[in-house]
């Protein structure tokens, strides 16, 4: 290329920028919109084989460091710094709650919180629509366990959040948070969590839809009842089979998945029997990694869901990828 030619090409560049730029539209600070500064609803679906499952987030709350045991702290700073967690304000742990249309039923599995622990939960029912449902639409919940972050959204202002839905919670459970001589015998602390449970569970009881069934009851087609104990007394997960994919929704197996899948034998202040919640945990996670089992956790990152994978010490959380919902099979 001559000398003359690059000139001149050099000179129409100039030339070219100097007009884009007298043309460029001057953005002033003021044009600029304001920022949202909103998330996306709460809501992720999934298809197991004919069952379309629905993931629908409540919210989080933060736990401290304190209340987790059977770790010392320079490990766990180390293990929450892995994953990249900062303690300082507490641990975020998420409150999920699952929706399950098999094509026969709508099934909620554990409802959040409602209105029970402040205005950073109690979104289940806005994302439950945004979704694409109706609470009315609803006809059977089923609750892992009756603590209030699953237990009171099944109630609005005194009244059946799900108006034509029938809870179902196991007996064990049942026997213990809805026994009014155990509540009063209970810890001044605790006392106020058999209150919430008792009063979420009272609409439903006084129209005669809440059913407590025992170990081996089977309750819909496609729906195991897998007993789980420890974290509460009748502590109970649910696996769900279609086509030959099956969905464990575990509940409060894990409430911090930094810690817990790489020390099972982490157990938490709110356990109420923490050897049996850690045998508990370290059953299930063999099985899940065993089996492939899908996940689904009520306090794990939503949304929640996702496969357990065996390390050569503990285990490792394996969440489900962003993707299009898979057409249901014919």
């Amino acid at each position: 290329m001559s000398k003359p030619f690059r000139r001149t090409l050099l000179a129409i560049t100039l030339a070219s920028a100097s007009a884009l730029t007298f043309f460029a539209p001057q953005v002033s600070a003021a044009s600029v919109p304001a920022q949202q500064q909103t998330q996306v609803p709460g809501y992720y679906r999934m298809m197991l084989g004919n069952m379309e499952v629905t993931a629908l987030y409540d919210g989080s709350v933060s736990l401290g460091t304190e209340l987790f045991h059977g770790i010392n702290e320079p490990d766990m700073q180390k293990l929450l710094a892995r994953m990249f967690v900062d303690s300082t304000s507490g641990i975020q742990t998420a409150v999920n709650a699952f929706l399950v249309n098999t094509g026969t039923h709508l099934i909620l599995v554990d409802a959040g919180t409602a209105q029970c622990f402040g205005p950073g939960l109690g979104a289940i029912q806005s994302n439950l629509r945004a979704a694409g449902y109706q609470p009315e639409q609803v006809d059977t919940v089923l609750l892992t366990h009756l603590h209030p972050d699953h237990a009171c959204g099944i109630t609005d202002q005194g009244k059946a959040a799900y108006p034509n839905a029938t809870v179902y919670v196991s007996k064990a459970e049942g026997d213990f948070w809805l026994n009014k001589e155990i509540a009063l015998k209970a810890p001044k602390d605790s006392q106020p969590m058999f209150k919430m449970s008792q009063e979420s569970v009272a609409p439903y009881e006084s129209q005669g839809r809440l059913k407590l069934y025992a170990p081996g009851d089977a309750l819909l087609p496609g729906v195991e009842v897998v007993s789980t104990p420890g974290h509460t007394p009748g502590h109970t997960a649910y696996l769900f089979s279609s086509e030959g994919q099956n969905l464990l929704l575990w509940g409060d197996i894990v409430h911090s998945h930094s810690l817990q899948f790489a020390k099972p034998e982490v157990s938490l202040d709110f356990d109420t029997d923490s050897k049996q919640a850690i045998a508990t945990r370290l059953k299930v996670f063999a099985d899940a990694a065993q089996k492939q089992l899908w996940i689904g956790g009520a306090h794990l990152p939503f949304p929640g869901l996702g496969h357990v994978r065996a390390e050569t010490s503990g285990y490792a959380w394996v969440p489900v990828e962003f993707a299009p919902v898979a057409a249901k099979k014919p």
